[in-house]
């Protein structure tokens, strides 16, 4: 089988990103983490769902998005609605159906598996999901959702650098802006996923600080 973004084996595999993390931090000892992941096909944040319903304290998973933000906007509004994808530099990230999204719908919904049959088939008609009121609310007691433009993209990596020494890529930068903007709404500390390497982005890494990111050796070849 492919080891793709809906490989459940996959998820099971990113949560041990959480269970790290957490466990570097200190939690398990009444202090939640809130993690803030670059979002595109829901994958790696609903590991962090997973992580959480296996008892990890997870005080917020933060859906980051960029520009294609059909995830931000179904939260805030309850409408999931496909659109015309925009490129960017983060392209990971530039899809409309993020096919991972439906677990989290399943598991929100109170794994009602009928009302899920019935919802994805309409939707893979219509394009046009209406959250129902009390599965929107489920998702939001979870999850919080920002989105970051490529302005903002570049001028992230380019302040992370000068004041780290860290070069990181565009899409963990959408994570990073986007945490940024949500912080002050969290209590406890805030985790931000780096989901790429530099230097697979150097056009935008050398846009935003006049150099690009040197490849691993280990990759070198």
């Amino acid at each position: 089988t492919a080891v793709n973004s809906i490989n459940f084996a996959r998820i099971v595999a990113q949560c041990v990103y959480y269970f790290t993390a957490a466990a570097s931090l200190g939690a398990g000892y009444g202090r939640a983490v809130n993690f803030v992941v670059p979002t595109g096909n829901f994958g790696d944040i609903f590991a962090g769902e997973a992580a959480a319903r296996m008892g990890l304290p997870v005080e917020r998973l933060v859906i980051a998005t960029n520009v294609n933000d059909i995830l931000s906007r179904a939260l805030a509004s309850g409408n999931y609605e496909t659109g015309r994808a925009t490129p960017t530099l983060s392209p990971s990230m530039d899809i409309q159906v993020a096919s991972n999204f439906e677990r989290a719908l399943f598991e929100a919904s109170g794994r009602d598996g009928q009302w899920m049959a019935d919802a994805m088939r309409g939707f893979s008609q219509t394009r046009r999901l209406n959250i129902p009121s009390l599965t929107l609310g489920a998702l939001r007691t979870r999850y919080l959702a920002g989105r970051a433009d490529d302005t903002e993209t570049i001028a992230t990596i380019a302040r992370v650098h000068r004041e780290c020494g860290v070069i990181i890529d565009p899409h963990t930068a959408v994570g990073v802006a986007v945490a940024g903007k949500l912080a002050g709404q969290f209590n406890g500390p805030i985790v931000a996923l780096a989901t790429a390497h530099p230097a697979k982005f150097s056009a935008a890494v050398t846009q935003a600080i006049g150099k690009s990111s040197e490849l691993p050796p280990h990759l070198g070849d």
